[in-house]
């Protein structure tokens, strides 16, 4: 387990995954971090890669030939290896071999990068093609934070609030986690979505290049909050097991399958390019207070 921490926050990552599991507020002894319960949801912050989202068939088509990967991609379930730390920093690196070869047949080198500044975490995905043909893949994050913050508080005492007051339109999944091709609009009050338990019941609210690129988690009448800035991720997901004492706020770059027929890796939506030998990195930021 690898821990960071300032005056402020502790926040601890483990090797699988290189998964947060904990950000603890020390001025108000708040954990904010969901904590995996595994009769709900057995996950804190998965990251994702080298796909976001469900695949037709659970299957990647890559050059022709069909690779099995299931929903959000291997490395949440990959143990990365801690390459650098010190009391505020630390990069986790996992690296192409022959178990992720047989499923994505890239060379790559994946690294989370953690960054503590007062009370705010920045999270940099880097990823570097060290093959020599280009590559397709996405990224994501899948932070769960508690609601609420404090005992004697409810769920529906919350709100997420949108940096823009911008129409939200969900594009709906079906069953099997894949894009039905049907929208429906999310309503808001003054760019405001207030949680409620059947927020969800429909499974997670997907938006596409939404206008935003922040969201603050915030009781509706006091200042706590979590806020989730993303500049370099144009989609979001927002997700919760329906009853559940969570919320998900995901910044995507990539997003799942439609229904139909399946679609070469090259010809996914929102899939991102990398030339052999180039470099990609896309920063987020978790900020308490």
């Amino acid at each position: 387990m690898t821990t960071i921490e300032n005056d402020l926050l502790r926040v601890t990552i483990r090797p699988q995954g290189a998964e947060l599991t904990s950000i603890f507020h020390k001025p108000t002894a708040t954990e904010h971090l969901w904590q995996a319960d595994p009769t709900i949801w057995g996950w804190h912050a998965p990251n994702l890669f080298p796909i976001v989202g469900g695949l037709k068939n659970d299957q990647l088509h890559i050059d022709g030939k069909a690779y099995p990967m299931k929903r959000h991609g291997f490395a949440r379930q990959s143990v990365f290896e801690e390459t650098e730390s010190s009391d505020s920093h630390a990069i986790l690196s996992l690296r192409a071999n022959d178990e992720t070869r047989a499923v994505y047949p890239y060379d790559f080198e994946c690294q989370l990068i953690y960054e503590l500044t007062d009370t705010t975490l920045s999270v940099t995905y880097r990823v570097v093609n060290e093959g020599g043909t280009a590559m397709y893949f996405s990224v994501g994050a899948h932070p769960a934070f508690n609601v609420p913050f404090n005992p004697g508080e409810a769920y529906t005492d919350y709100v997420l609030a949108f940096e823009q007051d911008e129409p939200l339109v969900t594009h709906q999944l079906s069953d099997a986690g894949l894009f039905s091709g049907e929208t429906r609009p999310v309503p808001t009050v003054q760019n405001q979505l207030a949680l409620t338990e059947h927020l969800f019941d429909q499974d997670a609210l997907v938006f596409k290049n939404l206008k935003s690129r922040r969201i603050t988690l915030r009781h509706k009448d006091r200042n706590e909050a979590v806020t989730v800035s993303f500049p370099d991720f144009p989609h979001l997901g927002i997700w919760a097991k329906p009853g559940a004492a969570f919320v998900c706020i995901e910044p995507w770059l990539g997003y799942a399958d439609a229904e139909g027929e399946p679609t070469p890796i090259e010809q996914k939506e929102a899939m991102q390019y990398l030339a052999a030998g180039d470099v990609f990195m896309a920063t987020f930021t978790i900020s308490i207070g």
